[in-house]
């Protein structure tokens, strides 16, 4: 090839963005406004959820997402079940709250929780709350994970920033915990340059998530849960432009974003589709004995895993025939700096496989199958060198 092959070519086309400079020369409101509430409204009917919160980054919705527990006094102890194999800003919003973050890891087949070790921990450490990971965009086995947090009074968070629209058994991961965060972040399904969402059916969680997105304040809330709240504390009308009901953040995006937004939307699916199309090119085309991912049902893919023990050489092969590709996201978060100087390093049986074998290939709409055929083609010719 030519050209280099990238794991993300141009999100937002050049269309999307000449439309953008067309409406910032209306001169419109570019902060949060009406133009987010519609976003927020649009993706929630996308999604098939009652209500979405629009922040700065799939960072921040994971921030928010525990920070509403906390704050809202729904957690029954500090203890917090989190992936393994997952990313920094899944995990470490636990460390930054005071809890405590348990380490899980990782099912073989879908690179999300172990069921077996989820089922332990839940036994032995009674948990208030589990966040999961759909890893690329495949699907945890959420009929098993549910039926363990029904068991042992465990709240269920979705991270669900690399599975845009994938399904499990056809319901849309993101709908199946109390909470969900999404990304729109410039390489993810869709774009708004930098951005988020949490998403619930939980009115109650959905009023804070408004409130502590927004310094604490209660300006973006509803009349009734104003209203009670100024009774509460016994607030005026004028004291409550400045008065704050949680110690809040800024977390919040602007219209500017959600108008790149609204237009991504128009197109998702679509997009979605090629992403699936693409991971069953690359599953039947690349020959992997040492192990697959297993999926079955639409998978939105964000990238397509290879754990391999001649991870080096596929990469270095790659790398010289001007592919990119990355580790299979963060590894074990085990042997991450951050978390064994605090934790202490601990052994976990396939996230270390992972961590020691594992990339991932680029899977984005807008490559061909040439490019897919050619890939594969340098993953097979590279794993074929390490059994001869």
């Amino acid at each position: 090839m030519q050209h280099q092959i990238k794991l993300v070519k141009d999100t937002i086309t050049h269309s999307e963005i000449d439309s953008l400079c067309d409406w910032l020369k209306t001169y419109p409101q570019l902060t949060k406004g009406k133009l987010t509430e519609q976003f927020e409204q649009d993706w929630s009917n996308w999604l098939g959820v009652k209500y979405s919160v629009f922040v700065n980054s799939g960072s921040s919705a994971n921030l928010a997402m525990l920070y509403a527990l906390k704050v809202g006094k729904k957690l029954k102890n500090n203890k917090v079940v989190v992936p393994c194999v997952s990313w920094v800003t899944t995990v470490s919003p636990v460390i930054q709250f005071g809890m405590e973050p348990i380490l899980c890891d990782t099912d073989k087949e879908t690179l999300g929780l172990d069921i077996n070790y989820f089922e332990k921990l839940c036994k032995d450490h009674q948990p208030a709350c589990a966040i999961i990971v759909h890893v690329l965009g495949f699907p945890n086995k959420m009929k098993e994970i549910q039926d363990i947090c029904n068991r042992y009074g465990v709240i269920l968070l979705e991270d669900s920033c690399e599975s845009v629209g994938s399904e499990y058994e056809g319901k849309q991961t993101g709908t199946f915990g109390l909470m969900s965060s999404f990304s729109t972040y410039f390489g993810h399904h869709f774009s708004t340059i930098e951005g988020g969402f949490i998403c619930t059916d939980d009115f109650e969680l959905y009023e804070i998530l408004k409130s502590i997105r927004s310094h604490g304040w209660s300006r973006d809330l509803s009349d009734d849960t104003k209203k009670k709240l100024q009774k509460e504390n016994s607030i005026d009308d004028f004291r409550n432009f400045y008065t704050f009901y949680y110690p809040g953040f800024n977390l919040r995006a602007t219209d500017v974003q959600a108008f790149l937004g609204l237009n991504q939307l128009k197109t998702l699916k679509e997009k979605n589709k090629k992403r699936y199309a693409n991971l069953k090119l690359y599953d039947n085309l690349i020959v992997n004995d040492y192990w697959k991912v297993n999926f079955s049902g639409f998978v939105s893919n964000f990238a397509y895993p290879i754990i391999h023990p001649n991870k080096d050489l596929i990469v270095k092969n790659l790398k010289n025939a001007n592919v990119e590709c990355r580790p299979l996201i963060c590894g074990s978060m085990s042997r991450q700096p951050f978390f064994y100087k605090q934790y202490g390093f601990k052994e976990y049986a396939f996230s270390d496989i992972i961590h020691d074998n594992g990339l991932y290939l680029p899977n984005n709409p807008d490559m061909t199958e040439e490019e897919i055929k050619y890939i594969a083609q340098i993953v097979n010719k590279s794993i074929n060198e390490v059994k001869q």
